[in-house]
């Protein structure tokens, strides 16, 4: 893994952002992480970014923007367009599944993240698998 791969995560849930800073900083040895607690302003921030992001997780449950809303951001950007992007989600009934795929999503991890196959399921997606692990 390359621990200098700049990520952005953007979570409102104090709680999660501390896991998974905890996990990407502590555990996987990341030094380039960016959390924002918010999607407002969320572009302008983004391009403000340097290094830009190489990996970007979202929380779908957000105000005032939700992960679908970021997610056509940062597919209609050209800078981002492929740039993988995860959602991270407590909502993990199939035909939410099916929205987030439908959608353009890389991936979904399920909330609250299962520290045990987090760094794997990371290492797949990093390689190009389409992650869509809900257990």
């Amino acid at each position: 893994m390359d621990a200098d791969l700049p990520i952005l995560y953007v979570e409102d849930d104090a709680f999660s952002r501390t896991v998974m800073q905890l996990l990407l900083t502590r555990r996987l040895g990341f030094s380039k992480v960016t959390i924002f607690e918010t999607s407002e302003n969320f572009l302008e921030r983004l391009e403000a970014l340097a290094p830009q992001p190489g990996l970007v997780f979202l929380d779908i449950h957000m105000l005032p923007l939700n992960g679908f809303q970021l997610l056509a951001l940062l597919r209609g950007h050209d800078s981002f367009k492929h740039t993988p992007v995860v959602a991270l989600t407590a909502s993990v009934m199939n035909e939410e599944i099916e929205q987030l795929r439908q959608a353009g999503f890389d991936g979904v991890i399920a909330k609250p993240i299962d520290q045990d196959s987090f760094s794997e399921t990371l290492m797949r997606i990093l390689k190009g698998d389409l992650v869509w692990n809900v257990l």
